[in-house]
């Protein structure tokens, strides 16, 4: 795994790639997502397109770093599919719910199943992509090292593969709230804004509070009652344990005698002088 997504859909996404790219081309794509080498990211009707810079290779005749520009594209969803789709994601609470506070339902695999579909990403054939640079393999380097980055916006922004399957995530919000049940969802999960109210102390203000009579000067120190007597601890089952676990050979021990047999005589002589010793 990459190491780029933290959250589940963001690493099965990741996964669709890996399983049919090269892992030495992903290899070299990584350092491009992590260096800044990605210029001019941007999700833009429903495709992902950047400018990556490439390196200078003399052995190849490239004294100049060179610019590529790369696409990435997911397999669209027709309108009718769409329509299904939203329309089971709306009676289900459990996708709602999860959508609406920017997390994707971990059972969405399972919903568009049913419908002959899959929102995440599976194989090859899920995705098109170009490069600009001279590499004849598909994905490159490139597209690997932006790939990489929308996989890490997953993370962030779920609704994002909505759109790269074709949905704008307003568009989606839009019908989800204007159900019955996505719209009190939406509404429950909405936050609420809390007034801000000035302070006139950093501490936490002291209040009085009124007495029936004033102690004197022995209750005061001591208290109005006793306090509990500390129950007694029963003796150790077995002598100078924390001594036998370290061992009958320590380092600085070089008698000849036992060290734990020594200690554990020690603990009894002062168990047996001194018996409120526990």
């Amino acid at each position: 795994m990459s190491g780029f997504s933290r959250t589940w859909w963001g690493q099965r996404f990741t996964a669709a790639l890996e399983a049919f790219t090269d892992p030495a081309r992903l290899a070299r794509g990584r350092p491009y997502a992590s260096s800044g080498r990605v210029e001019h990211y941007q999700v833009e009707d429903g495709a992902v397109t950047a400018t990556v810079r490439g390196r200078i290779n003399p052995y190849y005749g490239v004294y100049q770093e060179p610019h590529y520009q790369t696409r990435i594209a997911l397999k669209h969803f027709a309108e009718q599919e769409w329509s299904k789709a939203t329309s089971l994601i709306a009676g289900r609470a459990d996708l709602v719910i999860k959508l609406l506070q920017n997390e994707m339902p971990d059972s969405i695999d399972d919903a568009f199943a049913g419908l002959g579909l899959h929102l995440l990403p599976q194989g090859r054939s899920d995705f098109k992509t170009t490069c600009s640079c001279p590499d004849d393999s598909n994905p490159c380097k490139h597209v690997a090292g932006v790939y990489y980055l929308l996989a890490a916006d997953l993370d962030h922004d779920p609704f994002l593969l909505f759109e790269l399957r074709g949905l704008p995530r307003e568009r989606l919000r839009v019908e989800l709230a204007q159900t019955p049940l996505g719209h009190t969802l939406a509404t429950e999960l909405q936050p609420r804004e809390q007034p801000l109210l000035p302070a006139t102390s950093y501490f936490t203000p002291l209040e009085d509070e009124g007495v029936d009579r004033l102690p004197d000067h022995k209750e005061f120190w001591t208290g109005s009652r006793p306090l509990p007597t500390p129950p007694t601890l029963a003796a150790s089952a077995v002598a100078a344990l924390l001594i036998k676990t370290q061992g009958d050979d320590p380092a600085f021990w070089h008698q000849d005698a036992s060290f734990v047999a020594t200690m554990v005589e020690l603990y009894e002589r002062v168990r047996t002088k001194s018996p409120n010793m526990r």
